[in-house]
């Protein structure tokens, strides 16, 4: 019962979260009123829609829990009309705006990393480490990559600061504390608050992982 919960909580939280940031990077590409919401609600359900199908739990949850779909919508189309109406102040807090973007990444990133976790010990994996953590993983950023994809950039997981490492370190937090020792709420709040953590100072320190630069 309480890991329902949890993961409903989680869910709702991390459609906010990425549906804000993806809301913002449609709008800061110049997207239109539909593209904003597209954006926002594909960043928002992406991950969780690749996990399902991974899963076999067909078709993806995102389709029989259509709040979850409803509330991304919502939330970008809060976002593109706080935008529209205060346009000119967007325009004047661009640096601003990137910052709150980017802790609202690092926040879905962080709750739809343990979800992805959680749903796979709930589908049976609990004792498969890789599958877990894997799946963790691509629900924490599988929207993100589909978001970047929608707007023609390369997708931030691939090239900038710390992203997939932060998910993976909060994914094998969650996995040790709650799968393995049953301390679900410390392994919950603790990856959460890791995960956001790096990826704040990873944005801040501009940490990246090394890379081949051929001039």
């Amino acid at each position: 019962m309480f890991g329902d919960i949890l993961v409903l909580v989680l869910e709702c939280l991390g459609t906010v979260a990425f549906a804000i940031s993806g809301a913002l990077v449609a709008i800061s590409h110049k997207l239109d009123l539909f593209g904003v919401l597209t954006v926002g609600s594909v960043t928002a359900v992406g991950g969780g829609i690749i996990r399902d199908l991974l899963l076999g739990d067909t078709p993806p949850r995102i389709f029989s829990n259509h709040y979850i779909f409803l509330l991304a919508i919502l939330t970008a189309l809060i976002v593109f009309a706080t935008a529209y109406i205060n346009r000119e102040k967007f325009k004047d807090i661009s640096q601003k705006i990137d910052k709150i973007n980017i802790f609202f990444d690092a926040v879905g990133l962080a709750v739809f990393s343990v979800t992805g976790v959680e749903l796979a010990a709930k589908a049976g994996f609990a004792k498969n480490i890789l599958l877990s953590l894997v799946l963790g993983l691509i629900t924490g950023v599988g929207g993100g990559v589909m978001r970047d994809v929608f707007v023609n950039e390369k997708p931030y997981v691939l090239t900038k600061h710390i992203y997939a490492v932060a998910s993976l370190t909060g994914c094998a937090v969650y996995y040790v504390l709650d799968i393995v020792l049953g301390f679900k709420l410390l392994g919950t709040v603790l990856a959460t608050v890791i995960i956001v953590l790096i990826r704040m100072l990873a944005a801040h320190y501009r940490w990246k992982l090394p890379k081949v630069n051929i001039e």
